[in-house]
Protein backbone atom coordinates (compact mmCIF):
# COMPACT_ATOMS: atom_id res chain seq x y z
CA UNK A 1 0.00 0.00 0.00
CA UNK A 2 1.18 3.44 -0.77
CA UNK A 3 2.49 5.53 1.93
CA UNK A 4 -0.40 8.32 1.05
CA UNK A 5 -2.85 6.02 0.40
CA UNK A 6 -2.19 4.22 3.60
CA UNK A 7 -2.10 7.39 5.73
CA UNK A 8 -5.74 7.99 4.30
CA UNK A 9 -6.97 5.16 5.57
CA UNK A 10 -5.11 5.62 8.83
CA UNK A 11 -7.05 8.79 9.23
CA UNK A 12 -10.50 7.75 7.76
CA UNK A 13 -10.46 4.49 10.13
CA UNK A 14 -9.19 6.83 13.33
CA UNK A 15 -12.25 9.14 12.30
CA UNK A 16 -14.52 6.22 12.06
CA UNK A 17 -13.21 5.01 16.01
CA UNK A 18 -13.66 8.44 16.76
CA UNK A 19 -17.14 8.55 15.95
CA UNK A 20 -18.48 5.33 18.69
CA UNK A 21 -17.96 6.67 21.64
CA UNK A 22 -21.38 8.70 21.25
CA UNK A 23 -23.24 5.07 20.73
CA UNK A 24 -20.88 3.52 23.89
CA UNK A 25 -22.48 6.46 25.46
CA UNK A 26 -26.12 5.47 25.28
CA UNK A 27 -25.21 1.48 24.93
CA UNK A 28 -23.54 1.49 28.72
CA UNK A 29 -25.68 2.29 31.91
CA UNK A 30 -22.84 4.47 33.56
CA UNK A 31 -22.92 7.91 34.56
CA UNK A 32 -21.21 10.59 32.15
CA UNK A 33 -18.70 10.83 34.73
CA UNK A 34 -18.21 6.78 35.11
CA UNK A 35 -17.84 6.59 31.06
CA UNK A 36 -15.43 9.74 31.12
CA UNK A 37 -13.35 8.54 33.83
CA UNK A 38 -12.84 4.93 32.62
CA UNK A 39 -12.68 6.17 29.03
CA UNK A 40 -9.52 8.48 29.85
CA UNK A 41 -7.97 5.95 32.52
CA UNK A 42 -7.93 2.85 29.99
CA UNK A 43 -7.14 5.69 27.34
CA UNK A 44 -3.74 6.28 29.41
CA UNK A 45 -2.58 2.39 30.57
CA UNK A 46 -3.12 2.06 26.44
CA UNK A 47 -0.56 5.31 25.27
CA UNK A 48 1.51 4.21 27.76
CA UNK A 49 2.43 1.18 26.34
CA UNK A 50 2.30 2.39 23.11
CA UNK A 51 4.91 4.48 23.70
CA UNK A 52 7.05 2.08 25.70
CA UNK A 53 6.69 -0.17 22.46
CA UNK A 54 7.71 2.89 20.24
CA UNK A 55 10.32 3.77 23.17
CA UNK A 56 9.58 7.36 23.43
CA UNK A 57 10.32 9.20 26.51
CA UNK A 58 7.52 10.40 28.41
CA UNK A 59 9.07 14.01 28.89
CA UNK A 60 7.53 17.16 29.07
CA UNK A 61 10.58 19.82 30.24
CA UNK A 62 9.48 23.32 31.55
CA UNK A 63 7.15 24.90 34.14
CA UNK A 64 5.11 26.46 31.24
CA UNK A 65 4.26 23.20 29.33
CA UNK A 66 3.40 21.34 32.28
CA UNK A 67 0.88 24.17 33.42
CA UNK A 68 -0.60 24.18 30.06
CA UNK A 69 -0.75 20.30 30.50
CA UNK A 70 -2.16 20.31 33.78
CA UNK A 71 -5.21 22.99 32.71
CA UNK A 72 -5.46 20.72 29.29
CA UNK A 73 -5.93 18.05 31.50
CA UNK A 74 -8.80 19.55 33.67
CA UNK A 75 -10.01 20.38 30.42
CA UNK A 76 -10.38 17.04 28.95
CA UNK A 77 -12.08 15.94 31.60
CA UNK A 78 -14.93 18.29 31.38
CA UNK A 79 -14.78 18.24 27.47
CA UNK A 80 -15.34 13.76 27.51
CA UNK A 81 -18.24 14.35 30.42
CA UNK A 82 -19.88 17.04 28.91
CA UNK A 83 -19.88 15.34 25.39
CA UNK A 84 -21.31 11.84 27.17
CA UNK A 85 -23.87 13.71 29.03
CA UNK A 86 -25.05 15.55 25.51
CA UNK A 87 -25.60 12.29 24.02
CA UNK A 88 -27.74 10.71 27.14
CA UNK A 89 -29.61 14.00 27.00
CA UNK A 90 -30.74 14.14 23.12
CA UNK A 91 -29.19 11.87 20.91
CA UNK A 92 -25.66 10.69 19.42
CA UNK A 93 -26.83 12.95 16.52
CA UNK A 94 -27.60 16.12 18.54
CA UNK A 95 -24.42 15.26 20.39
CA UNK A 96 -21.83 15.13 17.76
CA UNK A 97 -23.46 18.19 15.90
CA UNK A 98 -23.17 20.66 18.65
CA UNK A 99 -19.80 19.39 19.53
CA UNK A 100 -18.90 19.98 15.62
CA UNK A 101 -19.08 23.54 16.68
CA UNK A 102 -15.45 23.46 18.07
CA UNK A 103 -13.58 25.07 14.93
CA UNK A 104 -15.50 27.59 14.90
CA UNK A 105 -14.60 28.47 18.58
CA UNK A 106 -11.42 27.90 17.65
CA UNK A 107 -10.88 30.63 15.26
CA UNK A 108 -12.76 33.18 17.44
CA UNK A 109 -10.08 32.12 20.80
CA UNK A 110 -6.93 32.01 18.48
CA UNK A 111 -6.46 35.54 18.29
CA UNK A 112 -7.04 36.18 21.71
CA UNK A 113 -4.52 33.55 22.73
CA UNK A 114 -1.71 33.19 20.34
CA UNK A 115 -2.41 35.97 18.99
CA UNK A 116 -2.97 35.26 15.47
CA UNK A 117 -5.09 37.56 12.75
CA UNK A 118 -8.27 37.40 13.39
CA UNK A 119 -10.12 37.33 9.77
CA UNK A 120 -13.50 39.42 9.30
CA UNK A 121 -14.83 36.39 7.14
CA UNK A 122 -14.67 34.22 9.89
CA UNK A 123 -18.37 35.97 11.27
CA UNK A 124 -19.92 34.95 8.35
CA UNK A 125 -18.97 30.80 9.30
CA UNK A 126 -19.81 31.54 12.97
CA UNK A 127 -23.09 32.75 12.03
CA UNK A 128 -23.79 29.99 9.67
CA UNK A 129 -22.29 27.69 11.93
CA UNK A 130 -24.64 29.10 15.33
CA UNK A 131 -27.75 29.28 12.79
CA UNK A 132 -27.39 25.37 12.59
CA UNK A 133 -27.70 25.01 15.80
CA UNK A 134 -30.27 26.88 16.73
CA UNK A 135 -32.36 24.91 13.89
CA UNK A 136 -31.79 22.04 15.71
CA UNK A 137 -33.02 23.52 18.51
CA UNK A 138 -37.12 22.66 18.98
CA UNK A 139 -37.49 24.54 21.93
CA UNK A 140 -35.98 27.11 23.82
CA UNK A 141 -36.62 25.38 27.13
CA UNK A 142 -34.65 24.32 30.03
CA UNK A 143 -36.87 21.27 30.59
CA UNK A 144 -36.37 19.66 26.62
CA UNK A 145 -33.69 17.61 26.59
CA UNK A 146 -32.71 17.49 22.91
CA UNK A 147 -32.57 21.70 24.03
CA UNK A 148 -29.92 20.66 26.92
CA UNK A 149 -28.24 18.15 25.04
CA UNK A 150 -27.33 21.10 22.64
CA UNK A 151 -26.15 23.27 25.18
CA UNK A 152 -23.92 20.69 26.74
CA UNK A 153 -22.61 19.48 23.69
CA UNK A 154 -21.85 23.03 22.36
CA UNK A 155 -19.76 23.31 25.78
CA UNK A 156 -18.13 20.13 25.25
CA UNK A 157 -17.06 21.87 21.34
CA UNK A 158 -15.89 25.33 23.93
CA UNK A 159 -13.91 23.31 25.91
CA UNK A 160 -12.44 21.19 23.14
CA UNK A 161 -11.22 24.24 21.17
CA UNK A 162 -9.68 25.93 24.27
CA UNK A 163 -7.73 22.22 24.28
CA UNK A 164 -7.03 22.16 20.66
CA UNK A 165 -5.37 25.71 21.27
CA UNK A 166 -3.17 24.45 24.26
CA UNK A 167 -2.09 21.28 21.69
CA UNK A 168 -1.09 23.91 19.17
CA UNK A 169 1.36 25.67 21.62
CA UNK A 170 2.88 22.21 22.91
CA UNK A 171 2.89 20.05 19.68
CA UNK A 172 6.07 21.57 18.16
CA UNK A 173 8.34 20.47 21.29
CA UNK A 174 6.17 17.12 22.17
CA UNK A 175 4.89 14.69 19.98
CA UNK A 176 1.08 14.10 20.10
CA UNK A 177 1.12 10.59 22.44
CA UNK A 178 2.70 12.16 24.67
CA UNK A 179 0.42 15.00 25.85
CA UNK A 180 -2.22 12.95 24.61
CA UNK A 181 -0.79 10.29 27.41
CA UNK A 182 -0.65 12.98 30.57
CA UNK A 183 -3.85 14.25 29.17
CA UNK A 184 -5.70 11.24 29.93
CA UNK A 185 -4.00 10.23 32.65
CA UNK A 186 -4.55 13.69 34.38
CA UNK A 187 -7.99 13.60 33.23
CA UNK A 188 -8.75 10.41 35.17
CA UNK A 189 -7.04 11.63 38.27
CA UNK A 190 -9.29 14.79 38.81
CA UNK A 191 -12.06 12.79 38.03
CA UNK A 192 -11.15 9.90 40.61
CA UNK A 193 -12.42 12.15 43.85
CA UNK A 194 -16.12 13.12 41.95
CA UNK A 195 -16.17 9.38 40.56
CA UNK A 196 -15.88 7.36 44.28
CA UNK A 197 -17.91 10.57 45.76
CA UNK A 198 -20.85 8.47 45.57
CA UNK A 199 -21.53 4.92 46.55
CA UNK A 200 -20.60 2.50 43.93
CA UNK A 201 -22.83 -0.16 42.23
CA UNK A 202 -21.51 -1.34 38.87
CA UNK A 203 -21.87 -4.40 36.99
CA UNK A 204 -19.57 -5.27 34.46
CA UNK A 205 -20.74 -8.30 32.10
CA UNK A 206 -18.39 -9.82 29.75
CA UNK A 207 -20.00 -7.42 26.83
CA UNK A 208 -19.73 -4.10 28.78
CA UNK A 209 -16.08 -4.82 29.77
CA UNK A 210 -15.40 -5.48 26.27
CA UNK A 211 -17.62 -2.15 25.24
CA UNK A 212 -15.13 -0.36 27.90
CA UNK A 213 -11.68 -1.86 26.64
CA UNK A 214 -13.01 -0.22 23.13
CA UNK A 215 -13.85 3.34 23.97
CA UNK A 216 -10.48 3.65 26.23
CA UNK A 217 -7.98 1.12 24.29
CA UNK A 218 -9.35 1.49 20.47
CA UNK A 219 -11.49 4.52 20.15
CA UNK A 220 -9.04 6.81 22.31
CA UNK A 221 -5.57 5.53 22.51
CA UNK A 222 -5.55 3.88 19.32
CA UNK A 223 -7.41 6.62 17.22
CA UNK A 224 -5.26 9.18 18.40
CA UNK A 225 -2.36 7.05 17.60
CA UNK A 226 -3.62 6.29 13.90
CA UNK A 227 -4.54 10.01 13.85
CA UNK A 228 -0.84 11.12 14.35
CA UNK A 229 0.24 8.33 12.57
CA UNK A 230 -1.77 9.67 9.21
CA UNK A 231 -0.78 12.72 10.07
CA UNK A 232 2.68 12.15 9.10
CA UNK A 233 2.07 12.09 5.43
CA UNK A 234 -0.97 13.88 4.67
CA UNK A 235 -1.49 17.65 4.68
CA UNK A 236 -3.40 18.86 7.96
CA UNK A 237 -6.09 20.75 5.84
CA UNK A 238 -6.69 17.39 4.03
CA UNK A 239 -6.97 15.63 7.58
CA UNK A 240 -8.78 18.28 8.90
CA UNK A 241 -11.72 17.77 5.97
CA UNK A 242 -11.52 14.01 6.83
CA UNK A 243 -12.43 15.30 10.59
CA UNK A 244 -16.01 16.73 9.47
CA UNK A 245 -17.10 13.05 8.89
CA UNK A 246 -16.80 12.18 12.50
CA UNK A 247 -20.33 13.18 13.12
CA UNK A 248 -21.37 11.46 10.06
CA UNK A 249 -19.72 8.14 10.97
CA UNK A 250 -21.17 8.65 14.78
CA UNK A 251 -25.01 9.20 13.29
CA UNK A 252 -24.96 6.10 10.53
CA UNK A 253 -23.23 3.99 13.99
CA UNK A 254 -26.20 5.31 15.82
CA UNK A 255 -28.32 4.41 13.22
CA UNK A 256 -26.53 0.79 13.21
CA UNK A 257 -26.27 0.24 16.67
CA UNK A 258 -29.22 2.46 18.22
CA UNK A 259 -31.50 2.53 15.53
CA UNK A 260 -31.95 6.13 16.14
CA UNK A 261 -32.64 8.49 13.33
CA UNK A 262 -32.65 12.22 13.75
CA UNK A 263 -35.26 14.31 13.04
CA UNK A 264 -35.56 16.75 10.02
CA UNK A 265 -34.44 20.16 11.66
CA UNK A 266 -31.29 18.28 13.24
CA UNK A 267 -29.99 16.71 9.64
CA UNK A 268 -30.74 20.27 8.22
CA UNK A 269 -29.34 22.27 11.71
CA UNK A 270 -26.33 19.62 11.19
CA UNK A 271 -25.66 20.00 7.73
CA UNK A 272 -25.95 24.10 8.04
CA UNK A 273 -23.35 23.28 11.19
CA UNK A 274 -20.50 20.89 9.15
CA UNK A 275 -20.76 23.36 5.78
CA UNK A 276 -19.45 26.08 7.85
CA UNK A 277 -16.91 24.06 9.51
CA UNK A 278 -16.00 22.53 6.04
CA UNK A 279 -15.84 26.29 4.08
CA UNK A 280 -13.44 27.15 7.02
CA UNK A 281 -11.39 24.43 6.28
CA UNK A 282 -11.12 24.71 3.01
CA UNK A 283 -9.85 28.22 3.25
CA UNK A 284 -6.57 29.15 2.15
CA UNK A 285 -6.24 33.08 3.12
Amino acid sequence: MKTKTRALFQIHLAVLFFGFPGVIGKILPLSPLELTWFRVLLASVGLLLILVIEKTKPLVAGTGPKILLFISGILLAFHWTAFFLSVQLSTVAVGLLSYSTFPIFTVFLEPWLLGVKFKNSYLAFALICFLGVGLMVPEFNPGNRIFLGIIWGTLAGLSFAFLTIINRKLSPEHPGPVLAFYQDLLAAIFLLPLVFSRPVSWSFSLDRILWLLFLGLVCTAGAHTLFISGLKFLEARLSSLISTLEPVYGIVLGYIFLHEIPAARTILGGLLILCSVLMLSLRRD
